[in-house]
């Protein structure tokens, strides 16, 4: 419609039975558009839930693994990450050590070394093994390798 005063625009509104909605305040002129407000808060709402629809697949999964733990029973939690891995989601490895299992931490870093040798060029590391606690743990996410040869060479 052009450039319309403030009164100018509630009127023509007031005309069309319609509401006047702020759009860009802080732009000179402001700008504003002649419509149902109900239904554009129903359309925002609507945009709004859209958008969060698909950020619930960045989860994080976790994964628990032992310092003794069988080449077998590796493969299975290693393509149950996979699987995470392609729903979207990021996977937290993590190494439990109990009893005099702590005295031997260098273990479980080549637990987790060797997973990421076995994933390849399918994950990047998002976050290098770190102790917490009973627990050494790292994050994984899908990617293309770059990182992953990075970790390997430390």
């Amino acid at each position: 419609m052009g450039v319309l005063t403030r009164s100018e625009a509630l009127v023509k509104a007031k005309e069309l039975g319609q509401d006047l909605i702020e759009i860009a305040p802080n732009v000179d002129p402001p700008v504003a558009k002649i419509a149902d407000f109900q239904k554009f808060r129903y359309d925002e709402n609507k945009k709004e839930r859209a958008s969060r629809k698909g950020t619930s697949a960045g989860e994080l999964k976790e994964l628990w693994l032992s310092p003794r733990i069988a080449d077998h029973d590796l493969m299975v939690r290693l393509n149950r990450t996979e699987e995470f891995l392609k729903e979207g989601h990021k996977v937290k490895l993590t190494v439990k050590f109990k009893g005099r299992e702590m005295a031997h931490q260098d273990i479980g870093y080549k637990v987790l070394q060797e997973a990421l040798t076995l994933l390849g060029d399918k994950v990047a590391v998002e976050r290098d093994p770190k102790m917490e606690g009973r627990k050494l743990s790292m994050i994984v996410g899908k990617g293309k390798g770059k990182q992953n040869a990075e970790t390997e060479n430390k």
